[in-house]
């Protein structure tokens, strides 16, 4: 999954993107609405991390902006502890969540994976396509009630293509979706993940697909 942490204090940003990409995200991160702006015109995400007090344009701003051009990506404003008015404002522009600062890590992620859910149509922690199991909240995948041991990107890919229940991904999306924005590989790469998952998979009643000129797609049965 792909965040967008746009926080003017550089030092908590710093420590958003670090601790969540110890987690498994790809995290790209700004410290002006100006940039945040023209990230979320040009480049795709699960999440924004959004903080309101922010340089050349504020956070309420980016998220009008946003919400305008008909960008349906959940966002989670973060927030002065007990400043209702900001979010009330972020709630009426389209806000999916709040937090207030000061704020533990364990929740943002629990309120992001909520989202995250949310946007896909799932509600419930738990997500189920066949015989594979996935637990939002502690980020682990079972197959058959075993525990899958996957690598970080693998995870990462296999997550996209379950929140997508059946639909087709293109490459590009699907790397867009998993990798940040300075990363260094080329979109290629989302083949060998593929490759590997598709080993993991074998035998179990699931596969990936590919769709030439369209995509992957997970099916069951």
């Amino acid at each position: 999954m792909r965040l967008l942490i746009v926080e003017d204090s550089l030092k908590l940003a710093s420590w958003l993107c670090k601790a969540l990409a110890q987690h498994g995200y790809a995290v790209d991160q700004t410290h002006d609405g100006v940039r945040a702006d023209a990230l979320l015109r040009t480049q795709a995400y699960d999440a924004v991390v959004l903080d309101l007090s922010l340089p050349g344009m504020d956070g309420l701003a980016v998220l009008q902006r946003m919400r305008e051009r008909g960008t349906g990506t959940p966002v989670v404003v973060l927030t002065a502890r007990g400043d209702l008015g900001d979010r009330v404002k972020g709630l009426n522009l389209g806000a999916d969540d709040y937090l207030a600062k000061p704020f533990e890590l364990a929740e943002l992620e629990a309120r992001l994976q909520a989202v995250i859910r949310r946007a896909h149509g799932v509600s419930a922690p738990t997500v189920r396509f066949g015989p594979l199991e996935y637990d939002s909240i502690g980020r682990v995948f079972a197959l058959h009630g075993q525990r899958l041991q996957l690598r970080p990107k693998e995870h990462a890919v296999l997550e996209v293509l379950l929140l997508r229940m059946g639909k087709v991904i293109s490459k590009a999306a699907l790397y867009e979706h998993v990798f940040a924005i300075d990363a260094s590989t080329g979109q290629d790469v989302v083949e060998i993940y593929i490759h590997r998952l598709r080993k993991h998979l074998s035998g179990t009643g699931l596969s990936i697909v590919t769709l030439r000129g369209l995509g992957y797609v997970l099916e069951a049965g």
